[in-house]
């Protein structure tokens, strides 16, 4: 199997909390709570070492309350590069209602010193030479310029490695300016990017195009339970996953990622078997909470009701893309 280095400059601990229905105003009973260290390349990586992986992960960690972090670095085997800085990584709360909606709230973290970012790209000079892709997914702490983003991202090209980008707003386009291999946006980060709305095949196609424009080669762009569209230079195609009973979303997208990451490094040669893997995985993941299970019992009936068909308004004549 592949290293992977995975980079996650914001994490938090979640505190996921399931409820039949969130009532503003009033006292709401939990059905079941559950805290979690996460992020998003934190989530990547979990499923990455699942996937029989050897993980890397590194970014910038509060030192105040690291020890939850490192526990669960030391349970999922994943190898703890992070830059260690003053204070508390954020804490965040995740409502999930009955019917799968979820009500987020984000804490506030830790303020990034001057000196972190050079810091950081010190570190991971030397973990670059030794991987196979790297993965930079999440938002932005207080006190790190969206830049930075685009830093990482050359550090990565520069090593040789393909580097893929999930991130929103100013991170984002800072990213893309930067070239990164392959993006992971849903249609809301997509629509927001582009500046307009994205409510067809056409104007989900032309964005899409914008993107390869800046030298973007892979676009894979989640779009919930309508499914997945993959965009490169080959063509086009989508994935419509199977209908599954939706508990809760959170990591939905992290699990596509990885699962597309792990794809293309095991099996370049079978693109359609790559996309059908990683859209029944972020399927499986949000039936419960937290990243998505490949050794779930039915995973292969999943598999097997995932649907890949030619994305419209694209001239690949149906073939997957390479």
């Amino acid at each position: 199997m592949a290293r992977i280095l995975t980079i996650t400059l914001n994490p938090a601990l979640d505190l996921n909390v399931e409820l039949a229905e969130l009532q503003q105003g009033a006292v709401n009973r939990a059905t079941r709570t559950r805290l979690v260290p996460a992020g998003k390349g934190i989530n990547v990586a979990r499923v990455l070492a699942r996937l029989g992986h050897s993980v890397t992960v590194s970014g910038l960690l509060g030192e105040d309350n690291a020890g939850v972090f490192e526990q669960l670095f030391n349970d999922e085997a994943l190898e703890d590069r992070f830059v260690r800085v003053p204070g508390q990584t954020r804490s965040n709360i995740k409502l999930a209602n009955a019917s799968g909606q979820v009500t987020e709230i984000n804490g506030p973290g830790f303020q990034v010193p001057a000196d972190a970012r050079n810091r950081l790209e010190v570190r991971l000079a030397p973990l670059l030479e030794d991987c196979d892709a790297m993965v930079i997914a999440g938002s932005l702490p207080s006190g790190l310029a969206a830049e930075a983003v685009a830093g990482l991202v050359r550090l990565g090209r520069s090593a040789g490695r393909p580097v893929w980008l999930d991130a929103s707003g100013d991170a984002l386009t800072q990213g893309l300016d930067a070239a990164p291999f392959g993006v992971k946006p849903n249609l809301e980060e997509l629509s927001d990017w582009i500046g307009q709305p994205l409510e067809d095949a056409g104007t989900i196609t032309d964005a899409v195009g914008q993107l390869h424009s800046r030298g973007v080669q892979q676009a894979v762009v989640s779009r919930g339970a309508a499914g997945v569209l993959w965009y490169s230079p080959g063509g086009a195609c989508s994935a419509i996953p199977p209908a599954v009973s939706v508990a809760n979303t959170v990591c939905a997208g992290d699990t596509l990622l990885a699962g597309m990451v792990h794809g293309l490094l095991t099996r370049p040669e079978q693109p359609e078997e790559v996309l059908r893997y990683a859209t029944a995985l972020s399927a499986e993941c949000v039936r419960h909470v937290g990243v998505g299970d490949p050794a779930a019992p039915d995973f292969q009936a999943l598999l097997d009701q995932t649907r890949i068909t030619p994305w419209p308004g694209t001239n690949n004549n149906g073939e997957m893309p390479s």
